[in-house]
């Protein structure tokens, strides 16, 4: 009797072992939004003294201004709110933000973007954005360029960029 209790406990072991790796198994598909990371450096070899975690929304023949209206705060990329990490305290905008990580979030415009930092950090979209947690909001310019499919943040010597379709925004970044 006992030997068929221990044959009965190793076999619903086994049963439950294998049921559990299989359902480990399973990956998720490529995401339609893929995640992607931007530095601020001086020059390739320097340390980084800003990184932006995004993910990257496509047009898919729709228009900036419908996957990012004007007057509303937005996300500013799809998925988790954009992270924006400072290494050391910095320049944004022309404001001084200290060292930490910030979720990025916007207010577009026709002709200049509102560019808000907050404290609320791992956040999923703009849905729970609470302005009495912005660290500091600045105005960037809106310009225009070639049309980027993918929205898209870059940086040179002193900017940070955000551009989707032909929009362009201009956000000054120093230490």
């Amino acid at each position: 009797m006992k030997r068929k209790s221990l044959i009965t406990t190793v076999a619903l072991a086994f049963i439950m072992l294998v049921s559990v790796n299989s359902n480990a198994q399973k990956f998720a598909g490529l995401d339609k939004s893929p995640l992607d990371v931007a530095y601020f450096r001086t020059d390739r070899n320097a340390p980084p003294m800003a990184k932006v975690i995004y993910s990257r929304p496509q047009l898919k023949d729709r228009a900036v201004s419908t996957l990012a209206p004007n007057g509303k705060v937005w996300r500013t990329g799809a998925n988790e709110a954009t992270e924006i990490k400072f290494y050391s305290d910095m320049s944004f905008g022309g404001k001084m933000v200290k060292a930490g990580t910030y979720s990025l979030y916007t207010i577009p415009g026709d002709s200049e973007w509102t560019i808000i930092l907050s404290k609320d950090t791992d956040v999923w979209g703009a849905y729970n954005y609470k302005e009495s947690n912005d660290v500091l909001r600045v105005m960037a310019p809106v310009s225009s360029g070639e049309a980027l499919e993918a929205f898209s943040i870059a940086f040179d010597k002193d900017h940070m960029y955000l551009g989707w379709g032909t929009v362009r925004v201009s956000v000054p970044i120093s230490k």
